[in-house]
């Protein structure tokens, strides 16, 4: 199963991030648990200066923008 964190205060692109990775997800199948981390102490624990951020399995895959879904599910099955 993939764990997969999205980096964010639950600004608007990090919703956006949420939502499109929750999609990804679903069309590709994947068994994943998807958690939102928005204390600012966490985020920097990744090197994430600018969010929102997108972390698989603990390596930080995108940070500062939001990734279209089809790089989303590139990122997912490459793990």
């Amino acid at each position: 199963m993939l764990e997969i964190k999205i980096l964010g205060s639950g600004c608007a692109n990090c919703i956006k991030l949420a939502n499109l990775t929750k999609e990804a997800v679903d069309e590709l199948g994947l068994e994943a648990n998807i958690e939102k981390v928005t204390d600012m102490q966490d985020i920097l624990s990744y090197g994430v200066m600018r969010t929102p951020g997108l972390v698989v399995n603990g390596e930080v895959k995108a940070s500062g923008r939001v990734p279209k879904k089809e790089e989303i599910k590139e990122i997912l099955q490459s793990v």
